[in-house]
C-alpha cells in the first residue's frame, strides 16, 4: 500500500468519497485506479478560521504502487511501512511460581494481556471492586458523600482512568508500536475503531467500562486469574528477592516476579513499600482547578462559523507566570463532567470525565500549576503529604463537598453565592466557597495571571461566570520508584510500572509501560 499525506477535505464535504477523491488528485490518478483505502491519521486542521478542513493521511491500494511512487517525488507520498506490534520470543530461564500483578488500570492489565497472550497465566489482585459494583459505589458516593476507600474513582477495576475523559494521547516515541496495540486491542474489546485514526482519539468512559470487562475475561480465558477486593499488604523477601506476599493482611501467595501498578493515588502502598527498602525519589507534578465553560462557547471560539458542522472542540493553553511557574490545561473533556475523585477519608480531590458522545452542556478542564520537590521537600513521600494537606483544605473549606467559585470572585477574594448564566455540571455534591484560602499565594498568583493570559485566546475564557472548582491534585504521580534497564527495583522480583510508579501520565503511556514491564519478563522467562 501506498501512504499519503496532507489530504485536505473540506469539512462541508467530508464524506469517504471525497476524501477518495483528494487522495487521487494528489496521486495524479483517476480515483477508479484505487483499489481501496484505509484512513491511517485525521485531524482538524484550524488554524484559518475561515477556511477549517480535515487533514488525513490515507493508505490507498494501487496495482502498481512503485511506478505511483517514482511518478510522485514527494515526501507526502511513500509505501506504507509495516507498523505490527510484536511480542518477544520466550526466554530460556525456568519460571518459579506465579506472576503477580497489583493493580488492574491500564498498566496491570495490559501487563497480563501480553503475559497470558504469550502462554503465562498471571494473577492479578486489585485491591477494588468489579467494576459492576465499582459503578455503583463510585454513584452512590456522588449521592450521598459515602466513600468507599477501597473502590472509588480511583481505585478498582480499570484504575482512575475508569472515571476520566477516556483520552488515549501520547507523545512518547513508539518505534516498536506498543500504542498502536493497545488501540488495536481497545477496538477488539469493543472501542470505536475510529480511535485508530483520530489525532485525539476518545473512548470514553461509558464505553472504556465495556471494553476492560471483555478485556477481563479474555485474559481469563487464556488462563489469567483476577482477584478483587485483595490489597497487597506485604511483600515477603529473601535475600533482597521477593519470595511471598501477603494480601489483606492474612492471606500468602507464593510470588517471585511482582509487577507493581499500583496508580498514583495509592498512598498506603507507597508508605510501607518505602519501609520496606524498595528505593524511590520525589518528583514533580502540578496541582490546580477545575474549570468550566458552555462547550457552545469553547466551539464557536476554536472553529467560529464551522462550529454546528464539527465535533465539541478540545484546547491546549501553557503560560509561564511571573513567579516562573508554568500554567497549563490538562485532561480538558469537551461535553464532560467535573467528578468527586476522592480516595481517602476528609480529603477532597476532582477530575475531569466525559461519556463516547460528549454531550453535556459544559466544557471543563484543569487548570494546573507546576510544583516540585523545591515547594515541598525531597523525601521521596513529601509530595505525598503535601498533596493530603491541600485535599484536606478542600474538604475542610467545602465543608466535606466539592468547593465551587465563580472567577470573578476568585480575582477579588471572596466566596460565591450563586452561578451566573449558566450552571455546573459536576457528579457530586458542592458547596460554594473562597478557593483563595485552598492554595498558596504562589498558586493563587500564577492561576489569576494565566487566566488573564487564556481570555486572549480564547474569547469568554475568563469571563465573570466562569466556574472554577478543587481541587485537581492527581494530575500526575508525585513518586517515582526507581528501576534499572531491566524495568526491575532494587528489591529483585519486582517491577515498579505505570502511572502510580512514577512512569506514564495516562491510559496509553500507562498500558504501553505495562507492555513493557511483560516483555523483560517474557524475553527472560519461558512459559
Amino acid at each position: 500500500m501506498i501512504r499519503v499525506r496532507q489530504v485536505k477535505v473540506s469539512v462541508l464535504n467530508n464524506t469517504k468519497e471525497a476524501i477518495k477523491d483528494k487522495t487521487a488528485k494528489k496521486l495524479k490518478v483517476a480515483s477508479n485506479d484505487i483499489k481501496s483505502f484505509k484512513i491511517h491519521k485525521q485531524s482538524i486542521d484550524a488554524r484559518d478560521k475561515k477556511n477549517i478542513c480535515y487533514t488525513y493521511e490515507v493508505d490507498v491500494n494501487f496495482k502498481n504502487e512503485m511506478a505511483i511512487i517514482k511518478r510522485n517525488k514527494s515526501q507526502d507520498i511513500f509505501i506504507t511501512p509495516n507498523e505490527e506490534y510484536k511480542i518477544p520470543s520466550s526466554g530460556k530461564e525456568k519460571l518459579n511460581g506465579p506472576i503477580v500483578i497489583v493493580g488492574s488500570g491500564p498498566a496491570g492489565l495490559f501487563a497480563a494481556y501480553i503475559l497470558a497472550e504469550s502462554g503465562y497465566q498471571p494473577i492479578v489482585i486489585e485491591r477494588g471492586e468489579k467494576i459492576t459494583d465499582r459503578i455503583k459505589s463510585v454513584e452512590n458516593f456522588w449521592q450521598t458523600g459515602k466513600l468507599n476507600i477501597n473502590s472509588n474513582v480511583q481505585f478498582g477495576e480499570g484504575g482512575a482512568g475508569t472515571f476520566s475523559d477516556g483520552k488515549l494521547n501520547t507523545l512518547t516515541n513508539d518505534s516498536e508500536f506498543r500504542g498502536q496495540k493497545v488501540l488495536e486491542t481497545f477496538v477488539k474489546f469493543g472501542a470505536d475503531a475510529d480511535i485508530l485514526y483520530m489525532h485525539n482519539p476518545h473512548i470514553g468512559t461509558d464505553v472504556l467500562r465495556n471494553v476492560i470487562v471483555n478485556m477481563r475475561e479474555a485474559i481469563v480465558k487464556l488462563g489469567g486469574q483476577f482477584l478483587y477486593e485483595s490489597c497487597l499488604t506485604n511483600i515477603i523477601l529473601d535475600k533482597n528477592k521477593v519470595v511471598a506476599i501477603e494480601i489483606n493482611n492474612k492471606t500468602k501467595m507464593t510470588c517471585n516476579h511482582l509487577i507493581l501498578a499500583i496508580g498514583h493515588s495509592a498512598r498506603d502502598t507507597f508508605s510501607w513499600l518505602y519501609d520496606l527498602g524498595l528505593e524511590m525519589q520525589a518528583k514533580p507534578f502540578a496541582i490546580g482547578i477545575r474549570v468550566e465553560h458552555l462547550q457552545k462557547m469553547i466551539n464557536e471560539s476554536q472553529y467560529e462559523d464551522f462550529a454546528k458542522y464539527l465535533p465539541p472542540a478540545t484546547y491546549k493553553l501553557t503560560y509561564k507566570a511571573q513567579n516562573n511557574r508554568g500554567v497549563y490545561s490538562f485532561c480538558m473533556c469537551p461535553g464532560g463532567y467535573v467528578v468527586n475523585a476522592s480516595s481517602a477519608n476528609k480529603k477532597l480531590a476532582i477530575n475531569g470525565m466525559s461519556n463516547r458522545k460528549r454531550d453535556s452542556k459544559n466544557a471543563n478542564s484543569a487548570i494546573v500549576v507546576t510544583v516540585s520537590p523545591n515547594d515541598f521537600g525531597n523525601h521521596p513521600l513529601a509530595g505525598i503529604e503535601f498533596q493530603e494537606n491541600l485535599e484536606a483544605q478542600a474538604y475542610k473549606i467545602g465543608e466535606g463537598n466539592i468547593p465551587i467559585q465563580l472567577y470573578k470572585d476568585y480575582k477579588n477574594n471572596q466566596k460565591s453565592t450563586s452561578f451566573g448564566s449558566f450552571t455546573t455540571e459536576m457528579k457530586g455534591k458542592y458547596t460554594f466557597s473562597n478557593l483563595n484560602e485552598l492554595f498558596p499565594h504562589y498558586i493563587n498568583e500564577a492561576l489569576k495571571e494565566a487566566f488573564s493570559n487564556f481570555d486572549k485566546k480564547i474569547k469568554g475564557f475568563g469571563a465573570d461566570d466562569t466556574i472554577l472548582s478543587g481541587i485537581e491534585s492527581r494530575t500526575s504521580s508525585p513518586v517515582r520508584i526507581l528501576r534499572d534497564n531491566n524495568y526491575e527495583a532494587n528489591i529483585k522480583g519486582i517491577y515498579p510500572s505505570g502511572e502510580g510508579a512514577g512512569y506514564a501520565g495516562g491510559i496509553i503511556t500507562s498500558a504501553i509501560d505495562g507492555i513493557k514491564v511483560a516483555e523483560t519478563i517474557i524475553k527472560k522467562y519461558s512459559a
